[in-house]
């Protein structure tokens, strides 16, 4: 019978050591470091898709600037 106890009691001591050491948390693990790679990665994958779109009309409103202001300075 007192085997038993002691079983249990050190069973109980292994759940507690366990939980405690999934209830304490100190600074960030994988997971979040990949998540927050994987936004960071996503909003520069926008970001660049949305200026390679306006990149050829900022262009050719500098060019007819330039020729504007060229042809207006004869």
């Amino acid at each position: 019978m007192k085997f038993i106890i002691a079983m249990q009691n050190r069973l109980n001591a292994v759940k507690q050591a366990a939980f405690n050491c999934v209830k304490k948390q100190e600074g960030q693990n994988t997971i979040e470091y990949i998540i927050m790679l994987g936004v960071v990665v996503g909003i520069a994958l926008l970001v660049g898709t949305l200026v390679k779109n306006m990149m050829p009309e900022l262009f050719e409103n500098i060019k007819s600037k330039i020729i504007g202001g060229i042809n207006s300075g004869d």
